[in-house]
């Protein structure tokens, strides 16, 4: 038997034509007809690499700043020995060895962690409890720095990261559905662009993005049209 439809789909159906692809900006103008849930949905942007996943050498991770910003409070924890300076500039949790208690006892209020290049000879031993939630501070994403101050603003802004699963998978949040379609375009070019540019010098021959879908967290996904991408 066919699988059943939702109705939520059979709705966005009549918007678009789903099985076919789209240029950036009419996929975000056809996700912005789509019905609405009663929350801010989460708009996300789905990549689909070539690259081969089980090597270390095509890992595929990096971070951008969202023009609009995400739409998201940001919570971010800072493991540093001077934790009065670090609330002063907007950290919403700081400190260094109570901190790591807390961690390794499954505190994990937190959606960014930052850490001082000192106090990072600490933190890695907290490896196997952040890493495996993507929240270990790392100095390719910008979140070991000793510039506290300007690393907190920068993700309370809206700088987002990213990083590919073991299936060549990339999942990055692009703003809310009650972004207009402008903003979201905008935001949405930034992450094409930062996810092509991340491409790993290892990477030679086929296409390294596959495919891209834009969706929002109750919608059906509009696949974005090929040209958008190949040059990367």
């Amino acid at each position: 038997m066919p699988k059943k439809q939702s109705k939520r789909y059979r709705s966005a159906i009549k918007v678009a034509d789903l099985t076919q692809e789209y240029p950036l900006k009419d996929a975000v103008d056809i996700l912005a007809k789509f019905p609405k849930a009663k929350f801010d949905e989460t708009v996300e942007l789905s990549f689909r690499l070539g690259v081969d996943a089980t090597s270390g050498e095509q890992n595929v991770r990096g971070t951008t700043p969202l023009p609009n910003g995400s739409g998201k409070k940001v919570r971010v924890l800072v493991f540093t020995d001077d934790p009065t300076k670090a609330l002063a500039a907007g950290a919403d949790f700081a400190g260094l060895q109570d901190m790591m208690a807390k961690v390794q006892g499954g505190w994990l209020d937190f959606d960014v962690a930052i850490a001082t290049n000192e106090a990072m000879k600490s933190v890695r031993t907290l490896a196997r409890v952040l890493g495996p939630k993507g929240l270990m501070p790392n100095p390719k994403a910008g979140t070991v720095t000793d510039d506290i101050a300007g690393g907190i603003k920068a993700v309370k802004a809206g700088r987002v990261e990213f990083k590919m699963d073991k299936t060549a998978n990339i999942g990055v949040g692009v703003g809310k559905r009650s972004f207009t379609p402008a903003q979201i375009l905008e935001n949405a070019s930034a992450v094409l662009e930062a996810v092509g540019k991340a491409k790993p010098n290892t990477f030679k021959g086929g296409q390294f993005i596959k495919s891209v879908f834009i969706s929002s967290s109750m919608s059906p996904g509009v696949k974005i049209a090929a040209t958008e991408y190949t040059k990367y």
